[in-house]
């Protein structure tokens, strides 16, 4: 695979340069990701900050997780794309929500586990072949 990856919102404002593999990608089932995707689930890919750039006038809003820790999502103004969620007060760590149209790299985007299954919706069937958390794992 060659690097950077470059991905990009809908309408194409704001893009962004991969440089390595995601640490961690997983499918995130709560209810808050259920209304970011309008699907079961969201899918999000953990990157070190350093290893990310993006390009493109964002706008940002803040809500406290369950947790306790604040969870600042990014977006694009035009389309409305999520681009990445960060804690501000842990910002060396992003997690993307915009993975590359490309499907030459969906193998990297492929969760490794799902969380918060307890909120998942009873018709959708998770792989045996992936890790499972009723919650978020600490």
């Amino acid at each position: 695979m060659e690097y950077p990856i470059k991905g990009a919102c809908q309408c194409g404002q704001i893009t962004y340069e991969l440089h390595e593999n995601p640490s961690m990608v997983f499918a995130c089932h709560c209810t808050e990701c259920q209304k970011l995707s309008t699907s079961p689930f969201s899918i999000t890919a953990i990157v070190d900050a350093t290893k990310i750039e993006f390009f493109g006038q964002l706008k940002s809003w803040e809500r406290k997780a369950e947790s306790g820790n604040r969870n600042r999502a990014m977006f694009c103004p035009s389309c409305g794309n999520r681009i990445y969620h960060f804690n501000p007060d842990a910002p060396e760590v992003v997690r993307l929500k915009l993975k590359p149209v490309d499907l030459n790299y969906s193998e990297i985007f492929a969760p490794q586990a799902h969380v918060w299954v307890s909120e998942k919706l009873d018709w959708f069937q998770i792989p045996s072949n992936v890790k499972v958390f009723p919650k978020q794992p600490s």
